[in-house]
């Protein structure tokens, strides 16, 4: 199988006649409105320009292609475009038999932290407040700019195979990385986490456990957030945070 395939699926679930009414590219963010708003995580790193050329009016599946670019910025857009579809409210109703509703302001490191108690945990990405579950677990974290008590993410072949839970940001798709971080890990559980993350069912396919991304509930107010630079942070009531696993099939 190649590494392509999973990103050729989710390209190839996205409709045809699809168009991008909109496309922002924050400080931070990356947006795409179509069905629904997409997001995406811009770049810290990489190319800063992007050579797709107008956005807007185009095709969702033709920008979604640019998610298998090397340009990161241009893989951001694709992701955000395909997230416009897979993350609206509408396609989730008609995909999904149960869409929860997990809460403002909780994410899957608050929500898994009694089921990962005393279990082996690799994270990929320091998220904020992964403190508190390192109380709980035998964590270790994975970064490319590693901070203090990090592991770099080359220690993936080593580390991922011994865990039973792994837990991977969603711009691993960007980076390219998701399929052998899927693959490494093995039999543990494997989620996929934040806004990047496309709540669609080809991941779990592929052999993802779970999925936790965003709905944008409040387009006008996240479109001004991204626009004025803001973080994660800024969307606390513009998002909410959905998680989809198999059960919800």
């Amino acid at each position: 199988m190649s590494p392509w395939d999973i990103y050729d699926r989710l390209i190839e679930g996205v409709p045809e006649d699809l168009k991008i009414l909109r496309c922002q590219v924050g400080l931070h963010w990356v947006l795409v409105e179509s069905a629904g708003t997409g997001m995406a995580m811009s770049p810290s790193s990489g190319m800063p320009r992007h050579g797709i050329g107008k956005i807007a009016g185009r095709r969702v599946r033709e920008i979604a292609t640019f998610a298998k670019s090397w340009n990161f910025l241009e893989a951001a857009i694709g992701l955000a475009a395909m997230n416009s579809w897979y993350n609206a409210a509408s396609t989730l109703a008609e995909t999904w038999k149960k869409v929860p509703d997990s809460g403002f302001g909780r994410n899957l490191f608050e929500e898994w932290e009694g089921r990962l108690s005393g279990r082996k945990v690799a994270v990929i990405g320091h998220f904020p407040g992964l403190e508190r579950l390192g109380k709980v677990c035998e964590l270790s974290i994975l970064e490319r700019i590693p901070q203090t008590g990090d592991f770099p993410d080359p220690s993936c072949e080593y580390l991922l195979p011994s865990q039973d839970a792994v837990i991977a940001t969603g711009t691993t798709l960007i980076n390219k990385t998701f399929p052998r971080l899927l693959a490494l890990s093995g039999t543990a559980e494997f989620a996929l986490t934040g806004p990047t993350t496309p709540l669609a069912p080809a991941l779990l396919e592929a052999g993802a456990s779970c999925l936790a991304g965003s709905l944008v509930t409040s387009p006008e107010e996240v479109w001004e957030k991204v626009a004025e630079g803001g973080d994660r942070s800024s969307f606390c009531h513009g998002t909410r945070m959905l998680q989809l696993s198999r059960d919800n099939r």
